[in-house]
């Protein structure tokens, strides 16, 4: 297939494809999903940006979207890249403070808003006069516009208005300066540490990525394939592989309300979706509840034809070999009974790739999913990358990698270890930020990562730590706190922990149960006696306490004893975006959390 500029992608294929589906949504008047053809798209983005061109938005002038995932994102990105303009994304979730600064950084005037929130945070922007916001376009009918507010148009209406102007030999002229070296985008990364900064990316690198994914994918998809988008859109791992399935006129259906998301699996019943491994734990998690559930001799059953799964899919076809004839038959008849009930339990039994990329995976799940046949492709990548720099092929993987690297990308281990990338899918550098690009690449060109790792035997990274996480005990021994991290929340008991340790004499943790499993471990334990719906009092509790420290005893059995951890907390309030302790993608700021709990911290070593 041809490789298609993302400003024309959508005409070119209004006019050789105009009936067939490019986007499906969730349409909650009805509860039905409604189907947007190529057709449909280009006549939407011909009209908004004949309105974009009304207002008077400039080539390579940056234009903000601020939405949870809706198919007028995708409308609004493809009539700002039309127009040879630059979109910038907002996590629905920001504050007034995040945009206001991006709104700053890259002078936006116009700004697409989706629901209420996202109104209301960028109506308090657009009303400091020293913000250069002049223009609101609203998603949602339902949202309530302030009765002082001129600087509002609802998106139909701006549409409809641009229609009228007629100005299509404008936007066609417009399309055909478009250059592959154009600015597409500036993602802000979420920042862990310090203010966000500005990713660019260029329209060159997303078409490497269309180009090296098609070398990697393209030979698994036909014309019936269906693509999830449940990642926010701002997420560079979504918009990448999104942009790549409508440059391949494979259909996305979008997810709306992400606590939407088991019923659209369901009901979509996808063959691919791009997730995190948040998202595979949970699944995992109510799998292992069901089966748990079971009696023990089906249990026994569920987990000899797990075992065998593994034989056939991982011993076998993983390593292209052919498997015994034995095998075969025994896993044919798990594959059409009892594994395709636990994929079709979940809507995931047409799967055919699920990337998954952006924290450690944990080695029971993945081997878990692949051994029942749910075709998860680990990898690695970054904002900065374009996403994919790694991921697992069909054959031939490592599992403990995070798969091959991407064709032509030249890849260097620093001294320290660090991961040093260089290709035409990594970014020019940061928007307004001369120091961090010093700081970021080296005298020959090549982008920090700021990842450790290293290239095995087979020729796949294996990454060890982030290395700003990488911590050092007081005693000299290196801790790498996300691989301790996801070994914990791998426990259906536990939902968030925070490795503690750096400059310390052993490691700590802060641990954030899963509150909706403390009713029935309540239960099980036989407390009686114990207000259930008081958090605080039931984890004060020794017999709640003594619970997790077993758990956690057994879950670290496996590692070094200076890895294991000595003292915990548990907390009675999850950190947040609200707090400040995570990121709008949910990493956590490890530095505000131990500002917030630095006296509970200190009491651990006393």
């Amino acid at each position: 297939m041809n490789i298609h500029h993302f400003s024309r992608l959508v005409p070119e294929y209004a006019a050789s494809h105009g009936d067939r589906i490019a986007m499906r949504y969730r349409d909650y008047t009805d509860n039905q999903w409604k189907g947007i053809s190529w057709k449909e798209l280009n006549d939407s983005t011909n009209g908004l940006s004949a309105a974009l061109l009304g207002f008077g938005i400039k080539e390579q002038e940056k234009v903000g979207i601020f939405s949870q995932n809706m198919p007028e994102c995708i409308i609004s990105e493809f009539s700002i890249f039309s127009l040879r303009a630059v979109s910038v994304p907002m996590y629905a979730t920001s504050t007034t403070s995040q945009i206001e600064y991006i709104i700053a950084d890259a002078d936006i005037r116009l700004i697409f808003v989706g629901e209420q929130y996202q109104y209301d945070r960028a109506f308090e922007a657009v009303s400091n006069k020293e913000c250069g916001l002049k223009q609101i376009v609203v998603f949602d009918t339902n949202v309530r516009l302030q009765k002082n507010d001129n600087q509002s148009v609802y998106f139909k209406d701006f549409i409809h208005n641009g229609v009228l102007l007629g100005l299509q030999e404008q936007i066609d002229a417009r399309r055909k300066s478009c250059r592959d070296d154009d600015l597409a985008n500036i993602l802000y990364t979420s920042g862990t540490t310090g203010e966000p900064k500005g990713v660019q990316l260029l329209h060159s690198n997303y078409l490497e990525i269309v180009r090296v994914m098609d070398i990697k994918l393209l030979y698994l998809f036909d014309k019936n394939d269906v693509s999830m988008s449940f990642l926010p859109l701002t997420h560079i791992f979504e918009k990448a592989w999104s942009l790549y399935c409508f440059s391949r006129l494979i259909r996305v259906d979008i997810n709306l309300k992400p606590l939407d998301i088991q019923q659209s699996l369901k009901e979509v019943r996808p063959s691919i979706m791009c997730n995190v491994p948040r998202f595979w734990e949970k699944v995992y998690s109510g799998i292992m509840e069901k089966i748990n559930a079971m009696s023990p001799l089906v249990q026994k059953l569920v987990f000899h034809a797990v075992k065998l799964g593994k034989r056939y899919n991982l011993d076998y076809k993983r390593l292209d070999l052919k498997p015994p004839f034995w095998l075969s038959l025994r896993y044919n008849f798990y594959r059409i009974s009892l594994f395709a009930f636990l994929k079709k339990a979940v809507g995931l039994e047409n799967g055919k790739l699920f990337p998954v990329s952006g924290a450690k995976l944990s080695n029971d799940i993945l081997i878990f999913m692949r051994s029942v046949g749910i075709p998860i492709y680990y990898g690695y990548g970054l904002t900065e990358t374009t996403a994919t720099v790694t991921s697992f092929d069909e054959k031939h993987f490592s599992l403990d990698s995070v798969g091959s690297f991407i064709d032509k990308l030249q890849v260097r281990i620093d001294d320290n270890g660090e991961i040093l990338l260089k290709g035409k899918s990594i970014t020019p550098g940061y928007y307004n930020k001369p120091e961090a690009n010093a700081k970021s690449f080296t005298e020959d060109g090549f982008f920090r990562t700021g990842d450790i790792g290293y290239i095995n035997k087979e020729g796949h990274l294996v990454l060890t730590e982030r290395l700003k996480d990488l911590f050092k005990t007081s005693n000299g021994k290196y801790i790498a706190p996300q691989s301790i991290e996801s070994v914990l929340c791998n426990d259906k008991y536990i939902d968030m922990a925070a490795v503690i340790g750096d400059q310390r004499k052993f490691v700590s943790a802060l641990i954030v149960p899963a509150y909706t499993e403390l009713k029935s471990l309540v239960e099980k334990l036989g407390i009686r006696h114990l207000d259930t719906d008081d958090v605080e009092e039931v984890l004060k509790d020794e017999r709640i306490y003594g619970f997790f420290e077993n758990r956690i005893r057994v879950l670290q059995k496996n590692m070094a004893g200076y890895e294991q951890i000595r003292r915990f907390v548990l907390l009675p309030q999850a950190f947040s975006i609200a707090n400040g302790e995570l990121t709008n993608t949910l990493k956590m700021k490890r530095n505000v959390i131990a500002d917030h709990y630095k006296d509970v911290i200190e009491k651990m070593y006393l």
